[in-house]
């Protein structure tokens, strides 16, 4: 199980990049980063499970927090949607609240390029802003005639461009600000969670929960799960059972013949 665990993880978060070195610093940044992520997630019911963080690079990321769903879902509620962008916004605000917002690192880049897009997607497509309404609005396009000039056709006015803007700029906004709250009322479970990620470098969402608890966690050794999986793949011994013994024999009187 554990090596099908990490060949899980490894397709859905990357391969692991354990020769890139990084300071004290820079660990204990991204470790309270990705608590960040963990603790808004945890803390609103609106977002799927945690399932794993981990401060250990993964592909392009320094370090990542998954959420898997419970079940299959095909579509997504508003409020959902807004939860998500709280929890993109986790990381950010965690740096923010430890280190300072002089000391914020570029590590939120791909967060915010997440929140941004689904934001715009809210406004523009999903109709999910008070403000702007119900509509589908399109973005400028571009046509070129014979490669020699370019004719621009705009889909909305320039009012309304500014208007999407900054409808798209509350909704993150307020999201921040939402994750700024949860961490600073949780703040000791910030401290203990991003001190958990600095210790075992990784947690499964279980593993998560006892650190919040309090609670100290206790690994098996590689030997000791090679052990266990060789015990598990070994069919149990099947114990044969005595024959019943022939007529005539044993405690009863015997059978009268016929």
């Amino acid at each position: 199980m554990a090596e099908f665990e990490q060949a899980k993880d490894k397709v859905m978060m990357g391969v692991e990049r354990r020769s890139l070195v990084m300071s004290e610093e820079e660990k204990r940044m991204t470790a309270y980063h990705e608590a960040g992520h963990a603790l808004c997630a945890l803390h609103q019911k609106e977002c799927d499970p945690v399932h794993k963080a981990t401060i250990i690079p993964r592909g392009r990321a320094l370090g990542l927090v998954m959420s898997l769903p419970e079940g299959d879902r095909y579509s997504k509620s508003r409020a959902k949607l807004l939860a998500e962008l709280t929890m993109a916004m986790g990381g950010r605000a965690a740096e923010e609240i430890i280190f300072g917002p002089d000391n914020v690192s570029n590590g939120a880049a791909g967060d915010i390029k997440m929140a941004t897009e689904q934001a715009r997607r809210m406004v523009t497509e999903w109709g999910m802003s008070e403000k702007l309404g119900m509509i589908a609005y399109g973005e400028n396009s571009q046509e070129v005639f014979l490669g020699y000039s370019v004719t621009q056709h705009k889909n909305i006015s320039e009012a309304t461009a500014q208007a999407i803007d900054a409808e798209i700029k509350r909704i993150i906004d307020n999201a921040y600000e939402k994750a700024k709250k949860i961490l600073t009322d949780n703040i000791e479970e910030l401290h203990r969670l991003a001190q958990g990620l600095l210790e075992y470098e990784t947690l499964s969402g279980d593993e998560i929960r006892m650190v919040l608890r309090g609670e100290k966690i206790v690994r098996k050794s590689p030997e000791e799960q090679a052990a266990e999986s060789r015990r598990a793949s070994v069919p149990p011994a099947v114990v044969p059972q005595p024959a019943p013994p022939p007529p005539g024999t044993g405690l009863g009187p015997a059978p009268l013949p016929g």
